[in-house]
């Protein structure tokens, strides 16, 4: 196991900083328009189904990245071990919310079309399966990618291994995600405007 010292030494790219900071903007930003546009406490749960959505309903861990690399980079506990609490705690969200506010569900599209997943176990469950293989997949590419990134002094053949393994994932990504677009297609809803 890495020691989060390490980081200090060897910090993480650039490019991975300034997605978690995006992320990190648009949640803070999420929950200040719905506050304003409802009120604190309706805007808290809001954004708490639209973070759960985001886990469960998407095939990347973007959702969970808020939690796993800051995680990763303090304790170097790997964000796949992370994505199972984020998991955990999404699931939790969503079954506190249709037990005790249930209503919270039809204040947004996306908190809509969450509900309309839940509420419908077939074949709508699937799109959470799909997207948990996905998620899983995505993370612990991550984790090895920052594994090899701090061992450059790995040999030339588990460089091979890493590159076929790369090529397994994208085929499986492509897989996921093509199933994904058809179940959602099935719902009347195009990938895209889950991003609008």
């Amino acid at each position: 196991m890495i020691h989060w010292r390490h980081y200090i030494v060897h910090p993480p790219k650039r490019e991975t900083l300034i997605k978690f900071i995006a992320l990190m903007g648009v949640f803070i930003g999420y929950f200040i328009y719905v506050s304003i546009k409802f009120d604190v406490k309706t805007g808290g749960g809001i954004a708490a189904l639209t973070w759960s959505f985001f886990v469960l309903c998407t095939p990347v861990a973007d959702a969970g990245f808020l939690l796993d690399f800051p995680v990763r980079l303090i304790t170097a506990v790997r964000m796949f071990v992370t994505e199972i609490f984020v998991w955990v705690l999404a699931i939790a969200i969503n079954l506190a919310f249709l037990t005790f506010d249930p209503g919270l569900y039809d204040s947004t599209f996306i908190t809509q079309l969450l509900h309309q997943i839940l509420v419908h176990p077939w074949p709508y469950w699937s799109i959470i399966l799909l997207c948990g293989i996905g998620t899983f997949m995505s993370v612990i590419f991550g984790d090895e990618l920052m594994d090899v990134a701090s061992h450059k002094e790995r040999v030339l053949h588990h460089k091979v291994g890493f590159a076929y393994r790369t090529l397994m994932v994208v085929a499986l990504f492509v897989l996921v995600f093509a199933a994904y677009g058809f179940l959602l297609n099935s719902l009347g809803i195009e990938a895209s405007a889950l991003v609008h």
